[in-house]
């Protein structure tokens, strides 16, 4: 174990969260939210959302991993994977849970920006958590709101400019296995005018073999005042990541006897991920008496070139693996108007994206590409949809909720390499969303709420992409997903007391499922029907102005309903079987303590248990026994223009040895992606205004 000198950003010094800690509680309950894409408040919504602020995401935290930001979000599970190359694994009460790389089934959004292609598959190299002020998760069917793939949505926004004349930060670390990362902020205002600028770099050598990665990133912002009631917003991100080497998973004799090795083949074949991306985002909002008006325009383009170590057609050498490259560009705008009727207030909405990449596959040796193409092909997927949604106020205590959408998804393929066949072709993919529900505020403080609402995913199109045949085209046998899901739940707030509880059912058709992971290439099919049931719950309670006790537990029965696979002459009844990658039960409590003025510690316990790695259930992943600790000190000093934030972590304090995520149905039993063991991290940055 190596130990090196870190330094991070603090969102919030000592001092503010010694005033913060006793009315946690009361200011989250109280705040606005906007995941429901208007402006409503947390106190009387009838919706699981929860709402993670800045002090949760930053205090002595690396701000590299979503788990770090989401681990205290009861219904949502991140499996991180330590796998820069394949991302970790985000689920919402099971929806996501099926991907083996990227994300899947979960809608994410940045400064009111997709992050979600119209395909349904979500990239987060625009995302810099070290900028993020807080988080909204709305857990749930949200398709009648987000469209394609919104089992649930997670929406980031970043810090605004100072109210300063100028504000700079700057933020060093590196720690255990080599991590370091530098990022510098730079923001100001001048009259309506408000900006901020940040620079990063992030390399690990990672804690297993063939693991390390490089990350660069620029983020800057602006708002324009442009009258009382009218701002103007626009968003630049641009990504660099060199490399992301990809370990692959292991056997379950591997993870015994070397749990931070690699797979062989992926050291052959030199599996590896390099990506550039730059997005621009333009918004507009408005507020005029009674009408509000959003909208946004924004453009991205990509490269990536993806070394997996999936063999290529036989024969082929023992380091011979397929290179993937895709060209991509995308533009999309989205515009929601609301407005009051009387005692109803009605959004109403279009979203719009078109998606083109060039894709092209080759024979690699060692990773390195050759001139031997085995798929060259554009695909392109458009997507439109026209939304509406209605909050009727029955009584001065009970709120109906209603509203609908229609989408439309088209995916076309052109064949470029005609010498296997022309594989060309096009789909049309299209859904009815809807939701209804209904909250009662009783006592001002506590709300109950019931409500239904539907949710569909398409293939995405790398899951269409990859036919089992290795030939070009769309799997023409991999169709949409369509779900329905009944919840109940309440939300509470007495003072220093804030809790959730809720329960669902979620009962999904033509579930679309991994069944075969060779080298890093997944395969997916439609299983037959699935049913997901669960309960969430998650409390807040200041027990002292200088205690916080933090607690969340979610629990997740998923089974396949109605699923047979052919093999051979027979047909193996899978029914019954649990839904692979899920854990039943995860929980996570955290203690947030001040000692002084200027001193913090957290000390945080998390709980997951055993889930299974393939959909017979035959490899059954051990859960984490007595759990994993991380324990996180922070302290502040002031100077005249300065504050500076030292501070020391420690992750999985006992060296405890688990997984962290599997590779569902991963070929030869390569299941287990191990966790990192005891990691250690200390640190500062300087502000200076």
């Amino acid at each position: 174990m190596r130990l090196m000198v870190s330094v991070v950003v603090l969102a919030a010094v000592p001092g503010a969260l010694l005033a913060q800690h006793a009315d946690s509680a009361q200011h989250l309950a109280g705040m606005n939210v906007t995941v429901t894409r208007t402006q409503v408040p947390l106190r009387g919504l009838g919706a699981s959302v929860s709402i993670v602020d800045s002090a949760a995401i930053h205090r002595g935290h690396l701000s590299t991993a979503l788990d770090e930001a989401l681990a205290f979000v009861p219904g949502v599970i991140v499996q991180n994977r330590g796998n820069y190359s394949l991302d970790e694994r985000l689920s919402i009460r099971g929806f996501g849970a099926r991907a083996n790389f990227g994300l899947r089934g979960v809608k994410v959004v940045l400064d009111g920006v997709p992050q979600t292609l119209p395909d349904g598959q979500s990239q987060l190299n625009n995302l810099d958590l070290a900028l993020v002020n807080h988080v909204e998760v709305m857990r749930g069917g949200a398709s009648s709101l987000y469209g394609n793939a919104a089992g649930g949505v997670v929406a980031f926004s970043t810090v605004a400019a100072p109210a300063t004349p100028w504000l700079a930060t700057a933020a060093f670390e590196a720690g255990t296995f080599g991590t370091n990362k530098t990022e510098v902020t730079l923001g100001g205002r001048s009259g309506r005018l408000g900006g901020t600028i940040a620079v990063s770099r992030f390399a690990t050598d990672g804690y297993r073999q063939q693991s390390a990665t490089e990350q660069q990133r620029l983020n800057a912002a602006a708002d324009w005042a442009a009258s009382g009631s009218t701002t103007v917003t626009v968003r630049l991100s641009s990504a660099d990541d060199p490399h992301a080497r990809n370990p692959g998973a292991l056997t379950a004799s591997e993870l015994a006897a070397n749990p931070d090795s690699a797979a062989a083949g992926n050291i052959r074949r030199g599996a590896d991920k390099s990506v550039t991306q730059s997005q621009l985002a333009v918004g507009l909002h408005h507020e005029a008496d009674r009408w509000q008006v959003d909208a946004t325009a924004y453009g991205l383009v990509r490269n990536l070139a993806n070394p997996l170590a999936t063999p290529p057609p036989a024969p082929a050498a023992a380091n011979e693996g397929t290179w993937s490259g895709i060209d991509r560009a995308l533009g999309g705008a989205r515009l929601s108007v609301t407005t009051r009727v009387g005692p109803p207030t009605i959004t109403a909405g279009l979203d719009a994206q078109a998606l083109r990449d060039d894709r092209v596959n080759k024979r690699s040796v060692g990773g390195i590409a050759t001139d031997t193409v085995l798929v060259d092909q554009r695909e392109r997927v458009g997507e439109g949809a026209l939304f509406v949604q209605l909050s009727w106020p029955l009584t001065t205590t009970v709120t109906a909720r209603a509203g609908g959408r229609r989408d439309l998804n088209q995916f076309s393929v052109a064949d470029h390499l005609l010498s296997d066949g022309d594989a060309s072709g096009s789909r049309t993919m299209h859904a009815n969303s809807g939701n209804i529900g209904l909250a009662w505020v009783f006592d001002r403080s506590s709300t109950i709420w019931s409500s239904v609402a539907t949710v569909f995913q398409t293939p995405t199109t790398t899951e269409l992409a990859n036919r089992p045949d290795g030939g070009g085209g769309f799997n023409p046998d991999l169709n949409p997903e369509r779900s329905v899901t009944a919840e109940i739940g309440m939300r509470t707030t007495r003072g220093p007391l804030r809790a959730e509880l809720s329960a669902y059912r979620t009962s999904t058709r033509d579930a679309i499922v991994p069944y075969s992971d060779v080298g890093g290439r997944s395969y997916y099919r439609n299983a037959g029907q699935t049913r997901t049931r669960g309960a969430e719950a998650g409390v807040t309670l200041a027990l002292t102005p200088r205690l916080l006790v933090t607690g969340t537990w979610t629990l997740t029965d998923a089974t396949f309903t109605d699923y047979g696979v052919v093999n051979g002459t027979n047909v193996d009844t899978l029914t019954g079987k649990a839904l692979a990658g899920i854990p039943r039960q995860v929980a996570h409590l955290g203690l947030q303590g001040t000692i002084g003025h200027d001193w913090t510690m957290d000390i945080d316990q998390a709980w997951s248990a055993a889930l299974f790695g393939d959909d017979d259930n035959t490899i059954r992943v051990a859960g984490w026994g007595m759990g994993v600790t991380g324990v996180r000190v922070g302290w502040v000093v002031r100077m005249q223009r300065a504050t500076w934030h030292p501070f020391v972590t420690v992750l999985n304090l006992f060296d405890r040895q688990y997984v962290g995520s599997v590779t569902i149905d991963g070929a030869a039993g390569r299941v287990f992606e191990p966790a990192p063991g005891r990691t250690i991290s200390v640190g500062s940055s300087i502000s200076l205004h």
